[in-house]
């Protein structure tokens, strides 16, 4: 089975008639659904909602947008300063998207949507400036297949399709799982090059609470369907940090499965990973103290944190633990003498309390 040409062929048609099986139900907050015209609302297939990670007046990318739905419905929510920017690879899908640009701009009082088609493992690749080159330069041997990819590597350093550090927030809604195997390691590289420092991935997929076997791997209408490239739940939050992402959060997770074949539960989840800046371990500056409930905890850094304790940190991961999705998980502690390093507490050893106070 070709895993990608299984994928277009569904949801190109998918683009033309409703397919309901590829659509695990969401309910969408606020009256966000007016402006969008049925068409494209009939024709939505997801299984989240990531829109409220999103903040007003950010630059927003949609990973799989296909007809534009979450587009339509994150342009409101970013309002007339924000962008929106949708990428799929499916022609028939990216037209139903924008034949209503028009539309719901009209409805808005605002355009702040755009559309580019490319694979979301290759967001350097501009597939329709592609088409043009190859227009020009059709691939008739060997000889003009390298030369081909000359142009791909062209493209993507002169005209990229999504620019380096050019993104608030990606987004995507049950697309990742599409993705064959061996493009993975790229795609979460792609979403982290895209991200600006301190931006923000917020995906909904759908995941698995096994392995799924390489017979189920193979079946097309599986694989097209959402199910059978699903992510093992574990793995999935572990492709973030090994993508460089921190605070990578459950903040969603279907407590009933939404299909359970062979024997395998599948869910929807929805994941927020955060992209920092290049931080270079300094020397201790600050201090911070772990509020608690848990005895300790490790940041992705791997150090620990014991509740109660004051910890040294450097200044940039002071800074870092004060932001989301840390922000007041801590205490950031100042000593009263000048001059002088708050530094934790000997063992074993008790201070007078409050100066005797309490």
């Amino acid at each position: 089975m070709d895993v990608e040409v299984a994928v277009h062929e569904r949801y190109a048609a998918a683009s033309r008639a409703v397919q309901p099986a590829l659509c695990c139900p969401v309910q969408y907050a606020g009256d966000y659904l007016a402006v969008i015209p049925e068409e494209i609302l009939e024709r939505d297939y997801g299984c989240g909602d990531p829109s409220p990670f999103v903040r007003p007046g950010e630059t927003v990318l949609d990973l799989g947008c296909g007809g534009g739905k979450l587009c339509y419905i994150l342009a409101q929510v970013v309002g007339p300063t924000g962008r929106v920017i949708g990428v799929d690879c499916n022609a028939e899908m990216l037209a139903l998207a924008r034949r209503h640009r028009a539309t719901v701009a009209e409805r808005l009082g605002y355009a702040n949507v755009e559309f580019r088609r490319g694979l979301i493992q290759d967001l350097g690749l501009d597939l329709e400036l592609l088409q043009r080159e190859l227009e020009q330069q059709p691939i008739g041997s060997i000889e003009g297949w390298l030369a081909v990819r000359s142009v791909e590597d062209r493209l993507r350093r002169v005209s990229p399709l999504v620019a380096d550090e050019s993104i608030d927030c990606v987004v995507s809604n049950c697309v990742l799982n599409l993705v064959r195997p061996g493009d993975r390691g790229r795609l979460f590289a792609e979403m982290h090059r895209v991200l600006k420092a301190g931006g923000r991935a917020a995906i909904s997929d759908i995941v698995a609470d096994q392995d799924v076997p390489e017979a189920l791997q193979r079946d097309a209408e599986l694989w097209s369907g959402c199910l059978s490239g699903a992510y093992r739940e574990d793995r999935f939050l572990d492709a973030f940090e090994q993508a460089g992402f921190y605070g990578v959060e459950l903040v969603r997770r279907q407590s009933e499965p939404w299909r359970i074949v062979g024997g395998i539960e599948f869910r929807s989840v929805t994941v927020v990973a955060h992209k920092g800046t290049a931080e270079v371990p300094g020397e201790p500056v600050e201090s911070i103290l772990y509020r608690g409930p848990f005895r300790r905890v490790e940041d992705d850094r791997g150090q620990v944190f014991p509740r109660g304790r004051r910890v040294p940190v450097d200044a940039a991961s002071f800074e870092r633990l004060q932001r989301p999705p840390y922000a007041g998980m801590f205490h950031a502690v100042t000593s009263r003498a000048e001059g002088s390093y708050p530094l934790p507490l000997a063992g074993g050893a008790r201070g007078d309390c409050c100066g005797g106070q309490c």
